[in-house]
């Protein structure tokens, strides 16, 4: 039985922290690579794509291993302490600090130099993020809450990215980030962070009951679970949930790695921060309430209305250039995007089948992050390919994402809302 104050604090910091160092590598380092090393729209998808892929395939691995042993405790915390010590290390990844190593190299060689060890050390940092967060915290999320309460839980849950998001631009606001200075005191103080959140997680968090099951079944075989045939055919709910969820996060994924730049660069707007504070703050109080929602209304409707809040935002955003305008198409989007997670999060749990929720987080990787990250910003990038383009002080160019990223975004949450109505109308056997 989970200790209500343990389990809300639990849920809260390690969402938090999670969700900021996660800001830090899905919308930060790309801000990073494109300030400090002048990385291209290519550059920039392919990290995104590498760090995909590492957590896909490290999440299916330590999310089985997490059911076979029990304790999902000593991964989370061993973890984050190793995600904290991967954050600092980008401290080290910068212009000067290469320059002294590599004195050979200058300029572009440096430059290119600069963006693969980044992208190297981001999968580094990945496997241990995914291996704490994605695979053992979910896991431990879904064993701590049962179905008719996971809609309350998973909208606090589902708040963190934006209040993440908050967080990071409203802490580090003031710094100017085309000085790698700037970059190095973030990444230190968001590696601290983590190492002093693993910590306490030593205290917080409580292991659910040892699945005598999992401890019985071969490691391999629970590694393959999710993908057997027979597996699929006996959730066929689950399976459509998580389609549908992919082809969602394909939409987030098109605009997200670009949309900082968009607003800053594109928009310039010094004052972003101050705009997408508010309605990032507001959407996430919609969040906490909606997830409530779910509860009450179920999957279907609640997913509805997230994903119609979802492309009035996009058609706003995509329309309109004026700040005050582009707050309200931000705060729909948010809005959208948040109640979304929480609705596809809170299904996804409600019918993962009870003990295996570690060897299922694999399958939820795929759908949320594999599939979006390697689509959705290669989508982007060849949406931006003859974007406009700036000239830089020291010669070089970099690229000015546009409103298409938001147009192309908007036609992959209709195919989501598509195959939802597709699915409830001619799927009987299916209960979404």
């Amino acid at each position: 039985m989970q200790d209500k104050k343990k389990f809300y604090t639990s849920l809260v910091l390690f969402g938090l922290i999670g969700q900021v160092a996660w800001v830090v590598e899905n919308m930060y380092l790309n801000v990073f690579i494109y300030q400090v090393f002048r990385a291209s729209a290519s550059d920039i998808s392919l990290m995104v794509a590498a760090s995909a892929v590492t957590a896909t395939v490290t999440t299916i691995l330590i999310g089985a291993l997490s059911d076979r042993i029990g304790r999902r405790k000593a991964i989370i915390v061993s973890g984050y302490l190793l995600w904290g010590l991967s954050i600092l290390g980008f401290a080290l990844v910068t212009p000067s600090v290469l320059s002294k190593l590599f004195p050979a190299l200058a300029g572009t060689a440096l430059a290119s130099l600069g963006v693969t060890l980044v992208i190297v050390l981001d999968c580094l940092m990945t496997f241990f993020g995914s291996s704490a967060n994605d695979a053992a915290f979910n896991a431990w999320l879904t064993d701590a809450t049962e179905e008719g309460s996971r809609g309350a839980a998973e909208g606090i849950n589902a708040m963190m990215p934006l209040v993440a998001i908050l967080v990071v631009f409203g802490g580090f606001m003031s710094f100017d980030l085309a000085l790698e200075e700037s970059w190095r005191i973030i990444f230190l103080i968001i590696g601290i962070a983590v190492l002093l959140t693993a910590a306490v997680g030593i205290f917080c968090i409580q292991d659910a009951p040892k699945s005598a099951e999992a401890e019985k079944e071969n490691y391999f075989a629970q590694i393959v679970y999710g993908f057997r045939p027979s597996v699929v055919k006996g959730n066929l709910s689950l399976y459509c949930i998580l389609i549908a969820f992919a082809i969602f996060g394909i939409s987030i994924q098109i605009f997200m790695p670009y949309l900082i730049l968009y607003y800053s660069e594109s928009l310039k707007m010094e004052n972003y921060v101050l705009v997408m504070a508010p309605a990032i703050l507001l959407a996430s109080v919609f969040t906490f309430f909606y997830g409530r929602v779910y509860d009450k209304i179920g999957f279907s409707k609640s997913v509805t209305i997230s994903l119609a809040l979802l492309l009035s935002g996009y058609g706003v955003l995509f329309l309109f250039k004026n700040t005050a305008l582009v707050f309200i198409g931000s705060l729909l989007m948010m809005c959208g995007y948040l109640a979304g997670m929480a609705v596809f999060g809170a299904a996804i749990r409600d019918k993962t089948p009870v003990g295996m929720a570690g060897r299922f987080q694999g399958l939820r990787i795929v759908s949320q992050v594999l599939i979006p990250g390697v689509i959705g910003p290669w989508i982007g990038a060849a949406v931006l390919k003859n974007a406009e383009t700036v000239l830089n002080n020291d010669g070089t160019t970099s690229f000015l994402p546009n409103e298409n990223i938001f147009l192309a975004a908007a036609v992959a949450a209709v195919l989501t809302l598509a195959l939802l109505l597709i699915l409830k109308k001619f799927a009987k056997k299916i209960s979404i």
